[in-house]
């Protein structure tokens, strides 16, 4: 029961983030793709374990995707501009 509690405000935080990831790009006004790469993939991450845990899809290939896209978001963070870091 609280672990479905739990899910259900992440997310509700999901989908507060997102917005809220748009506005502070557009008001820093940074532009590209390759700079939003980062979040992208932290946000991907979450939910592909929320959706493999109501799925019941816990095991190796969701461990290889939460890795690949962590390795990815470290990769891309180079292309992140000195105001956002």
């Amino acid at each position: 029961m609280i672990l479905n509690i739990l899910y259900v405000i992440s997310i509700i935080a999901f989908v507060i983030v997102i917005p809220v990831l748009i506005f502070k790009r557009k008001q820093a006004g940074v532009t590209g793709f390759k700079s939003a790469l980062t979040p992208i993939c932290f946000l991907l991450i979450a939910l592909i374990n929320i959706v493999a845990y109501w799925f019941n899809f816990t095991g190796l290939i969701t461990w290889s995707t939460s890795v690949l896209l962590l390795i990815l978001a470290a990769y891309f963070t180079k292309f992140l501009s000195p105001e956002q870091v």
